[in-house]
């Protein structure tokens, strides 16, 4: 599946340490997993984690994974790391990045312990330091994937509210998500912590998809479908999409760079939006078929 076209609305966090909930997470129909070992993870059960995500890492069909690992400098941080080299996941997701050298350090890890070139690293931005130096992250390394906001830990350290409207993130996920599309990098934006809270929910992912965000990270479950409803292209948008290809595309043939569809100027720019948004379609396609058959 293209990386670019790759799904991502929906990416739900998975407790290492329950080997249960790693197994129900074959059944649900999230885009993407981060098998966690770090938050979600006691200290007592951080070995037995990293043992359980990496033999359940490539059990997901065709949905994205990604392995949280924890910092380097505890003391799981570099064995986490080594392990999810040999394990099948697409990528590594690294806690608390603040400086393009956190990105080298487990560059160089992975390096050393022969991971898969389509492996990749993927960056936490939870920090006000993270934030400020998130252009120098996103050029890092080629290995580079994507960012994940993690408004939870930015929050405490901004000292600012986690309101509604989350209007004191709002210049932080701007950078992120302009650091992210300079450099081709997938973004994703952070969790809603109140599960009672659906509308709040709701709220949250149409401001995501407004800022620009790919899909939206969750903590249980029963937040997938309303994620995927809002992060994902409807049957009238990829329509207007597949109208506006063809109607182009007649108009090159014609020798003209420009057409008018139902009242509106289409461009080059216009098509090449809507050719990702039915690319994203028919990669969406894909992954229900194969939970389908999972």
């Amino acid at each position: 599946m293209a990386a670019t076209a790759r799904p991502r609305r929906s990416v739900l966090y998975m407790p290492g340490s329950n080997v249960r909930a790693l197994e129900k997470a074959r059944s649900l129909a999230a885009d993407g997993l981060i098998l966690d070992l770090e938050d979600a993870v006691a200290p007592d059960a951080k070995v037995e984690a990293r043992s359980n995500v990496v033999a359940a890492a490539g059990s997901y069909g065709q949905r994205e994974v990604l392995i949280r690992v924890n910092g380097l400098a505890t003391p799981w941080g570099q064995a986490d790391v080594v392990a999810a080299c040999a394990s099948q996941a697409d990528g590594i997701l690294i806690p608390k990045v603040e400086s393009a050298d956190m990105v080298r350090q487990v560059e160089a890890i992975m390096a050393a312990n022969n991971a898969p070139d389509s492996m990749k690293i993927w960056c936490m931005i939870e920090t006000p330091l993270g934030v400020l130096h998130v252009e120098d992250i996103a050029k890092a390394s080629p290995r580079l994937g994507g960012f994940v906001m993690g408004t939870s830990d930015l929050a405490k350290d901004m000292r600012c509210l986690h309101t509604t409207l989350r209007l004191p993130f709002i210049a932080a996920f701007n950078l992120c998500v302009m650091a992210a599309r300079a450099y081709g990098l997938a973004i994703l934006d952070g969790v809603h912590l109140d599960l009672s809270d659906d509308e709040g929910f709701v709220a949250s992912c149409t401001q995501g998809r407004e800022l620009g965000f790919d899909g939206k990270t969750l903590i249980h479950p029963k937040t997938i479908a309303a994620a995927n409803a809002a992060f994902g292209p409807t049957e009238k948008e990829v329509a207007w999409a597949q109208t506006i290809i063809a109607a182009h595309a007649a108009a090159e043939q014609d020798g003209k760079g420009v057409v008018v569809v139902d009242g509106k100027l289409i461009e080059n720019l216009h098509v090449v939006t809507a050719r990702q948004l039915v690319a994203e379609a028919e990669a969406i396609k894909v992954l229900e078929a194969d939970l389908a058959t999972a």
